[in-house]
Order: structure tokens, then sequence, then C-alpha cells
């Protein structure tokens, strides 16, 4: 079962379940409530339960873990939950149900296995590679891919700094009555916000702000550029170290299932219900609408493949733009009013038959 929780902020403060909180959707200032997607190994969505919106990702745990055992009655359990989430208290739950979990440790949790040498940072760019540790099981590995980015990221913020203090300083050579210390402050605040200040010192030299870094620390911090430490108790003869790393690497599906939910097409937000059970209903009609689309998306690639394999395939979004233009037609012949359906041309039989709908006369 894979599991993840997201956000969804209001533009309204009366909602009976709204609260301040970790806003993931970036919107300071802003109420929010807290929803979490239970799916299948393959990405269905099974169950979606609102949360009020300041509640922990961990404390979201104890309601899943009963909900499959109670309502849902299964009794074997493999529970992937995303680093951070699956703490201590939540690892009891699962142990008391007799379930086993996979997640990931945070990079201090990962740093400190380095420190106890447990593990080497070389392990992470092997292909795969498992450690037992505490009678569990770490799985390692290093993204290329996030690699790069977090590298370009963090050289992109350096060059952005270098130029504000740049910029800053010809200010204040320029102008007499400018406060150079009211610059450092600013400068300092923008580098500890982005996470700089671990390698990035800023002083000042009578008038002039210096920029410092330190390579050594530089380079400290990007270490773990990429990597990821999976953990797991689920014995190896149940599943194998790659098993239990694609396993993990599956919440990308819950993830595309939020984006789904929260963009445009499903528009999960905004929300503009107050009353708890409307808000909770809302989500699950979401959710509903949400299966739909999966529905869809299996129909018409199993008629006209993928847009991977075929540019000229059909998505969920071509298949309703086009089958939007089917309307009724009304008008009045004498003192009769008439509906009519038009005819379904090609393409819009084609869509139809791939969604096995068949349209009735009104």
């Amino acid at each position: 079962m894979l599991y993840d929780v997201t956000s969804s902020y209001f533009e309204g403060e009366h909602n009976e379940l709204s609260e301040y909180g970790y806003n993931r959707d970036g919107k300071k200032g802003k109420k929010q409530i807290v929803i979490g997607l239970l799916t299948g190994s393959d990405g269905e969505p099974l169950s979606v339960e609102v949360f009020r919106g300041n509640t922990t990702d961990p404390q979201t745990i104890g309601a899943q873990v009963g909900k499959l055992a109670s309502r849902f009655q299964v009794k074997e359990v493999v529970f992937v939950g995303d680093r951070g989430m699956i703490k201590a208290k939540g690892k009891v739950q699962l142990q008391q149900a007799h379930f086993r979990y996979i997640s990931a440790l945070t990079s201090p949790q990962i740093r400190k296995l380095i420190n106890d040498q447990v593990i080497q940072p070389g392990l992470f760019d092997e292909p795969v590679v498992e450690v037992t540790h505490a009678d569990k099981r770490l799985v390692l590995r290093r993204d290329p891919a996030t690699q790069r980015k977090q590298q370009h990221r963090r050289e992109d913020k350096l060059r952005r700094l270098k130029e504000s203090v740049a910029k800053r300083n010809a200010f204040v050579a320029q102008s007499e009555r400018a406060r150079p210390e009211a610059g450092l402050r600013q400068l300092r605040q923008w580098a500890s916000e982005r996470k700089l200040c671990g390698f990035v010192e800023l002083t000042l030299h009578e008038r002039e702000i210096q920029l410092r870094i330190d390579e050594q620390a530089k380079a400290d911090a990007a270490l773990l550029d990429g990597c990821y430490c999976i953990e797991s108790d689920v014995p190896v003869e149940h599943l194998s170290t790659q098993d239990v790393h694609d396993r993990y690497k599956d919440l990308q599906d819950v993830e595309r299932n939020f984006r789904r939910l929260k963009t445009a097409f499903l528009e999960v937000r905004p929300i503009f219900v107050r009353k708890e059970q409307r808000t909770r209903g809302h989500v699950f009609i979401a959710m509903l609408a949400l299966k739909v689309l999966r529905l869809m998306e299996q129909r018409l690639s199993a008629s006209f493949a993928t847009t991977d394999t075929n540019p000229e395939a059909e998505s969920p979004e071509s298949a309703l733009a086009a089958l939007s233009r089917l309307s009724l037609l009304h008008y009045t012949v004498g003192d009769q009013a008439i509906v009519g359906l038009p005819r379904a041309d090609a393409r819009q039989e084609q869509i139809l038959d791939a969604l096995q709908i068949k349209l009735t006369a009104p």
C-alpha cells in the first residue's frame, strides 16, 4: 500500500477543518487542510482522508493502519511512506497490526549513519546497495539527475548572492547616507533562508560587504546530493533489494495523483465550503473523479497507445475536448419543441468505443 499526504489552502478563514500548518503549496499566511491518499501498489486510489491543517505527516499514520486492519481487513501489508513519514510511533502502530513498512531516512539521519561508520558515502554511487543495521534493511542509491539539479540550484543561489552583494556595495559606495549594516542583515537572512550559511560567510569591512566561501564546508553540503537511504523491515525472502527500492519509488504514482487532484483538470481547490462534512465530501468526490480519470487513461491507452509511444494518441484532456462538441440541440418545429443529439463523427466514435460508452437518444 502506498501512502502520502498533501495540503490544500483556503482563501477564506472560516472552514471548520482549516488551520495554519506546513503549507506544501508555498502559500504563506493561508489556512489549509491536510489530505492523505492511500493507494494500491499500482497507484490506484483506495481511500482519501481529510485532516486538520496543522496535522503533521506522522500523525496521519494511525488512521491508515486502523483503516487497513479493520475496514479493509487486510492481513498482510507492506506500508510504503515517504521520508520522515513513518517515525517511531508509526512503526509501533504498524508492528502492532503485524504490518511491514518501507520508508526513507532524512538527511540528518543519513549523516549520523555516516558519522557512526555504519555506511560509507561511496556506497551511494553503486547501482543499488543494501546494508543491514539494527535489524533494519538500508537500501542506498544516488540519483544522478537529482544530483545535477541540486548542484545547479546551489550554484545558482551563490551566483545570485554574489550579484546582490556587488549591487549593494555599489549602492553604498554612491550614497554616504546608505547603511551597510542594513544590507548585511538582509543578505544574511536571504542566505539563511536558502540554506547557504553552512558554507558562506558574510562580513562587513569598513563599508563594504565581503563574501567568503568555505570550499570544504561546501563540499560537505554537497556530499548527499541526489542520495537517498530506504529503510525497511520486510524480510529479504519476501522482497529483494531491488524490489524494496522499486516499491519506494512507486510513491511517485501517489505524487502524480496529487498533481492531478490539485491542477485545473480536477480542481480540488479552490474550496468554497465551510462545514467539516462538506469539506470531506468535496475531497472524496475529487478522488472519485481521479478514479474516473485513471480509468479513462487505461481505456484510451489500450486503443490509442500512449503519448510516450504515439504523439497523436488520445489523452483524457484531448478526448474530453473532442467529446465536448457533442451537445444537445434544442429547436422548434411549428408548435413542437424537439431535442436532438447530433451523430458522432469518426473521431468521436473511436473515443466512445475506447471508453466503452454507448450514447442513447434523449
